[in-house]
């Protein structure tokens, strides 16, 4: 059992956004330890039905009244300062934790946590750590950022020292954990809204590998040039994985693809042969995921046999290059993809697979991101045989850059490829039932609403 000594002063617990993939997790965790937990979100969904089965007052909507007998708010970084919650808190002097304080505090009672970090890939790494960790019968608890079929759910709670989380940059919140171990995937230039310019973000990294205790692991893609100086800066060992980079401690060599994309290849570990084997995701990309989950399980003496069954068990999370149906005799899928990187490894998983024309419909994500990287999304939707811009999904900004989506699809044009700016979801739906052909692939490309055109196109 973890040691909770330092969160036990919180007997009742309220939680403001309890409904977030996240703060339904951390809730869960708290209930199995004996603590008393509510929560309120603005709006019903699976979430809240879920904890309510679990256990959990839940609230639909904000209210002053729901926290009046609480020791302690934790509420999350969507949460305004004019909410009536978080006022009445202050006004009750009841202490108020920011959601990443909080999970740092949950960091801390774990021996072991196990944090995955990197500007792409973490929901899929962290997912496969956990699987293996599991398939050894390690018990671990988990957070992940999306829903994951093979936990039934977006986190699990164990009873070991093991803590195995998704640890995000943005804002700098991963700096509050105490992680004993970590996996860094890549450094790339996103959330340039808060963190400006690429120096900034590598500087954030190098904090967060200064947090490691020299008993820890430092796992790190030698294929990522920003990454390859990050173990001077930390007092843990490094283990070093890549398929391009020679001179790492684990490597992939001999890779094949099938006809749905899905890989599969030889790891060598101090290039000797360490065992074969078979992904049920696509791309390249995944390879070196996978690499970095065999890199960080060997180090905690997971058997090869329990990673190589994890490693094929897993058919991805949830918006993860996940097929959704067939449309016209087409397959669909959907994929979370939101930054250049993140497009351009999206369309060669896509291109490894068999078809006849691709399709994308690419929601834009903030507008500070397509106005940063215009230049470069243009480039990687180059990829696809038919594009489709949509409208620019706003998030948390309010359009200060003068920039729309329009703008991206004349990029692509001056690029000299066709690109279609429709501006509504419904039109875009409408647009592919009759264009989209027999043995083409049809992509819904973006972290917002741009997953709703799956369910209006299948059939």
């Amino acid at each position: 059992m973890p040691n909770i000594e330092n969160i036990k002063k919180y007997k009742k617990i309220h939680m403001i956004g309890i409904g977030g993939v996240s703060m339904s997790g951390i809730a869960e965790i708290l209930v199995n330890w004996g603590f008393e937990v509510s929560g309120s979100d603005r709006s019903d969904s699976e979430i809240l039905h879920i904890l309510n089965d679990a256990g959990i007052k839940t609230f639909i909507g904000h209210n002053a009244e729901n926290i009046t007998d609480a020791d302690c708010v934790v509420y999350t970084a969507a949460i305004s300062l004019d909410n009536p919650e978080l006022i009445r808190a202050k006004e009750l002097n009841i202490p108020v934790i920011e959601r990443s304080d909080f999970l740092g505090e949950l960091t801390r009672c774990y021996e072991n946590t196990i944090a995955v970090s990197g500007t792409h890939g973490k929901t899929t790494t962290t997912s496969l750590v956990s699987l293996c960790f599991m398939e050894a019968l390690q018990d671990p608890s988990v957070q992940v950022g999306a829903i994951i079929k093979e936990l039934d759910g977006n986190y699990r709670v164990g009873n070991s020292e093991t803590f195995i989380i998704e640890a995000c940059e943005y804002v700098e919140s991963f700096l509050k954990f105490s992680p004993k171990s970590e996996i860094i995937l890549n450094i790339d230039n996103d959330h340039l809204d808060y963190y400006k310019n690429m120096e900034n973000i590598k500087n954030a990294f190098i904090k967060y590998v200064k947090i490691l205790p020299e008993d820890g692991h430092l796992v790190i893609n030698a294929d990522d040039p920003n990454c390859l100086d990050l173990p001077i800066y930390s007092k843990a060992p490094a283990i070093k994985y890549g398929i391009e980079n020679e001179d790492v401690d684990f490597s992939a060599k001999n890779i094949v693809f099938d006809e749905n994309g899905l890989p599969e290849f030889d790891c060598y570990k101090y290039n000797e042969f360490f065992g074969h084997f078979k992904l049920s995701i696509p791309g390249k990309h995944n390879i070196l995921n996978a690499l970095s989950c065999i890199a960080l399980c060997d180090a905690y003496g997971i058997p090869f046999e329990s990673m190589k069954i994890a490693l094929q068990k897993f058919t991805g999370a949830d918006r993860r290059f996940q097929f959704k149906g067939m449309l016209n005799g087409a397959k669909v899928y959907d994929d979370y993809g939101h930054h250049p990187t993140e497009v351009s490894a999206t369309a060669k998983a896509l291109n490894n697979k068999t078809f006849n024309n691709s399709w994308v419909v690419f929601q834009p994500h903030t507008y500070s991101r397509t106005f940063n990287h215009l230049d470069e999304f243009a480039e990687a939707l180059l990829a696809f045989d038919n594009i489709i811009i949509t409208d620019i999904y706003a998030a948390r900004e309010v359009n200060t850059y003068n920039i729309s989506s329009k703008d991206l699809a004349d990029a692509i044009i001056k690029l000299g490829k066709n690109a279609k700016y429709i501006s509504s979801l419904e039109e875009c739906a409408s647009y592919l039932k009759e264009n989209v052909q027999k043995d083409d692939i049809v992509l819904t490309l973006g972290a917002g609403s741009v997953t709703n055109i799956g369910s209006m196109i299948i059939e």
